[in-house]
């Protein structure tokens, strides 16, 4: 009798053929590549290193496309975005000690954000391995631990056999939910010996599902079926399982306003009857989720700027669906339900019962109205009229990505995404620089819509080098500065704070001279001018800067009280 489990795939002839006659002048690097081939990858992120060259040379024997950063930092930026709009793991080569240790802003805003990237990087000799000090170029005494309590998982390879399995599992936890960065490590040694090791060709490692326990989402359909006003908060897990139409069948099935983070954004269609928008920040919107007798929380840890900072007190029951199990009940008591979004979102569909609710809409408008007072009342027309601008010049499909900067804070509140997976921004771990390197690997991804990039000066300073690499890779980018001469956000933190602000003044470049150096080119505008700029730079292809010269300000908090 045979069983499924004996069942073992025979190789064909001609791969026999192949598996016993390997071509010459492979070397550890080639397995690298050849795996990454053989799992889908078409397309590497990177820069080389000492250290890392045999992975680097393999690069010349494969098919696969490589994108070339000059900052370590900014090519995993863009392998984040990569992996967000093609929800692949996205590949990083890098090198040993400080190249890899430059990547790890990167990894920390991917881990916050649930992007799936696969770093790669080499390690010293393996003679240098194992807590001794041989004095290597690069060393460090345990490289991987500095990664331990960023990535999801790290994973070291000491010898040629281990490294096809070793990346095919670590592509494995990249794609199972939630998402995130991975690590794997291999020792310059490794990389560079020659290999009789078979052409990898197989790679078939599929993410495990995360489904939700049926009991709880039983009890879940029950409390929404039977709820007098339910609420919805959508974050970004709902973004990444691709359940936005889901989401919305539930929401239109109970009647259950929604209201989007900032990682959530375009989750739920931005004029629909029940959306609330994604004015999670305001007063207005906190007490209305309080008021709610049952709060369905769908892809969200409920962190700092999920709970208008933590000034989010829930009154009635809330369900929590969370594929990370570490956010699950982490700040509110809840009934917790570990499972990916699209997956839960879908077992409720199927078990919960419509209900009707007349005065739904008319209580979300209601919020929405007194929300324009509050910021009526403010007097900043400038930047409701930058927003908008913005919002008319970019097309509806096209991807944006934002740095830690004033008109982001605005945009994760007021923007329009036009829909899922098409507003980025760094708010997962808050780390400057991350805009305009994203927004390359964005157009590395999908090279038919242009790519519009958002930054202050204080965080074009961070990334200004890789004007070189739109230049290099002719990438459709459009990279909007505003420049307010100074990290503006910080500025007003101080001054709010201390009545005057220290250390946030910046001495900065022409940016336009500056781009067009580069052979970009750029131009000056006024937010007079800016929706007409902005929309000719972004119908032209190839990259482009528009600099706005503005200082922006925040509107009123309403979490302080």
């Amino acid at each position: 009798m045979t069983h499924d489990h004996d069942l073992v795939l025979r190789p064909t002839e001609a791969q026999t053929a192949a598996a016993l006659n390997p071509p010459a002048g492979r070397n550890g690097g080639d397995l690298v590549v050849e795996t990454l081939a053989a799992l889908g990858t078409t397309t590497v992120f990177g820069l080389p290193g000492q250290h890392a060259l045999g992975m680097f040379d393999a690069l010349r024997r494969s098919d696969l496309r490589y994108v070339g950063l000059r900052v370590e930092n900014n090519a995993g930026f863009a392998a984040d975005a990569y992996g967000r709009i093609t929800g692949e793991a996205a590949p990083l080569l890098l090198s040993t000690g400080p190249g890899a240790l430059t990547s790890l802003a990167a990894l920390q805003e991917a881990a916050a954000a649930s992007a799936p990237v696969l770093a790669i990087s080499s390690q010293i000799p393996s003679a240098g391995l194992g807590g001794g000090r041989k004095g290597y170029l690069h060393e460090l005494p345990d490289q991987s631990a500095s990664f331990r309590g960023v990535v999801k998982s790290v994973h070291t390879v000491r010898t040629q056999s281990q490294i096809p399995s070793a990346i095919e599992a670590a592509w494995k936890s990249a794609l199972t939910a939630p998402h995130g960065p991975v690590w794997v490590e291999i020792p310059q040694d490794v990389l560079l010996s020659p290999t009789q090791i078979p052409v990898v060709t197989g790679g078939d490692a599929f993410p495990e599902e995360l489904p939700p326990r049926v009991e709880l989402t039983a009890v879940a359909a029950d409390l929404l079926s039977k709820a007098a006003r339910p609420a919805i908060i959508a974050g970004g897990g709902v973004v990444r399982s691709d359940a936005s139409r889901k989401l919305r069948q539930l929401a239109e099935a109970l009647q259950a306003p929604v209201v989007t983070t900032p990682g959530g954004k375009g989750a739920f269609p931005w004029n629909h009857p029940l959306s609330l928008q994604s004015w999670i920040e305001d007063r207005y919107v906190t007490d209305f989720l309080e008021e709610a007798d049952v709060l369905l929380v769908v892809g969200s840890g409920l962190g700092e700027l999920s709970s208008n900072y933590h000034t989010f007190k829930p009154r009635g029951r809330v369900i929590q669906i969370e594929a990370d199990l570490g956010k699950l009940e982490s700040n509110h008591p809840a009934l917790g339900i570990h499972a990916d979004a699209r997956l839960a979102l879908q077992a409720l569909l199927e078990t919960v019962e419509e209900r009707e609710d007349v005065h739904a809409a008319e209580r979300v408008r209601g919020v929405l109205e007194r929300v324009a007072a509050r910021i009526a009342s403010q007097e900043l027309t400038l930047e409701q009229d930058v927003l908008a601008s913005v919002r008319r010049a970019l097309p509806s499909d096209s991807p944006s990505f934002w740095d830690m900067t004033i008109l982001a804070y605005w945009a994760w509140s007021a923007f329009d995404a036009k829909g899922p997976n098409l507003l980025h921004s760094a708010q997962g771990a808050g780390g400057l620089g991350y805009g305009f390197p994203a927004a390359l690997g964005a157009a590395v991804a999908d090279p038919t819509r242009p790519v519009l990039a958002v930054s202050g000066d204080g965080g074009a300073l961070y990334s200004i080098a890789e004007l070189a690499t739109a230049r290099q890779y002719d990438l459709n980018v459009t990279w909007l500065i505003v420049d307010d001469g100074g990290y503006g956000i910080l500025r007003e933190y101080m001054t709010d704070a201390f009545g005057e602000a220290t250390a946030t003044e910046l001495t900065r470049p022409d940016y336009v001279a500056l781009a067009e150096s580069f052979g970009v080119p750029g131009v000056r505008t006024s937010a007079e001018t800016l929706e007409t700029d902005l929309a000719k730079a972004l119908g032209e292809p190839g990259p482009s800067v528009v600099v706005l010269p503005a200082v922006l300000r925040m509107f009123a908090a309403t979490h302080l009280g």
